[in-house]
């Protein structure tokens, strides 16, 4: 990868975790025009496209954030291009299970981007569709969608059907015994699945070295008999060809795959958090000349597929739907403490009703 232009010397703590990475972006001037120009003008601008739809996204929701009309909330900025390949690359009857780290994708499918802000507003109204957009519900606790996913792709495969499942997760959730159960019965049912793990080198405060003695996350596929790719988690263009053969290796049959998608946490772990405290600021700065979005603007320019001022164009357009998405949580009211209730059980226990219940931040019933 050293085609950045970065010495030995002066690489970010870390990034020898990327040589070896399937690559677009990091590819010299002549292949890299070559490999952008196969997969077209019209892929590429849908694929830088999306990645600025989910910058905007998390730029609103930090400023929503902020103004305290949401709660705290999970950023993922530096990790558009892993989520924007992935959702491009599957097919509408494919099924992805996010974590909180990628709560707006859902967007990139056709739901309004107000719902997932509403969800970390603790509104109801935050649940997607879940069976319209073959997407589960944003899984918060770690490494309990991958379960999930392997169960929904064994399904689908019992059920005759065609689809594949993609699970995202984090470095840290790779040691969670929920991923190890899910890798070892994926790969022994042959299971159409992808665990897509973005290893951004922290599992909050605990960086890669010390939550496991794998260097390498794809490296863990060996022990269950599926393959194990690496692919530059900062690269969307590379992101979507990993996942693109992925799903296409599922749906011949072949059991699962899993993928690592090589990067750095550039921002904070969410909004409650301060990375100063556990890492030099300094350090981590040196990884901004992977950030996603800049990297593919330059190789776009260079490569004569678009201009600056198109590319602007998209991101300005982006910036503006989330605005007005942001304006229109107004109108959804504060939900009841019924209503609350309800949506979290079927039967709602007389430990939670409303003549027990006086939060002032929640209106009445009636």
């Amino acid at each position: 990868m050293r085609e950045l232009g970065a010495a030995s010397g002066d690489l970010a703590p870390g990034a020898e975790l990327m040589e070896g990475t399937s690559t677009v972006l990091g590819l010299p001037s002549d292949r890299r025009r070559e490999a952008l120009a196969g997969l077209g003008r019209s892929l590429v601008l849908e694929l830088f496209a999306a990645m600025a739809r989910l910058r905007a996204f998390d730029e609103r929701a930090v400023i929503l954030q902020r103004q305290g009309v949401i709660g705290t909330y999970p950023t993922y900025f530096g990790e558009e291009a892993v989520q924007a390949g992935s959702v491009l690359a599957l097919e509408d009857r494919d099924w992805l299970f996010p974590t909180y780290r990628q709560n707006s994708v859902v967007v990139l499918r056709g739901c309004p981007p107000e719902v997932p802000l509403l969800l970390w507003r603790g509104n109801p109204a935050g649940w997607h569709d879940v069976q319209a957009l073959h997407t589960a519900p944003v899984c918060v606790p770690v490494a309990t969608n991958y379960p999930h996913a392997v169960g929904a792709a064994w399904g689908s495969r019992l059920l005759g059907e065609a689809s594949v499942a993609l699970a995202y997760g984090g470095d840290g959730s790779t040691s969670e015994g929920d991923f190890h159960e899910a890798c070892n019965l994926a790969a022994v049912v042959r299971a159409p699945v992808i665990f897509l793990v973005t290893n951004n080198q922290w599992a909050i405060s605990t960086p890669l070295r010390l939550q496991t003695r794998v260097e390498r996350i794809a490296d863990k596929a060996s022990a269950y008999g599926m393959p194990g790719v690496r692919v530059d988690g900062f690269d969307v263009f590379a992101c979507y060809l990993a996942v693109r053969e992925a799903a296409a290796r599922a749906r011949r049959g072949e059991g699962p795959t899993l993928l690592e998608a090589v990067g750095y946490r550039l921002g904070p772990h969410g909004t409650a958090d301060e990375p100063s405290i556990y890492r030099d600021p300094e350090s981590a700065r040196r990884w901004d000349v992977w950030e996603p979005i800049g990297r593919a603007v330059k190789a776009l320019v260079d490569a004569g597929l678009a201009s600056s001022d198109e590319l602007a164009k998209l991101g300005a357009d982006a910036a503006a739907e989330m605005r007005a998405a942001g304006d229109r949580l107004q109108d959804f009211p504060l939900p009841s403490i019924g209503e609350v209730a309800t949506r979290v059980y079927k039967d709602t226990p007389w430990t939670l009703g409303a003549d027990r219940l006086r939060e002032p931040t929640f209106r009445e019933e009636g």
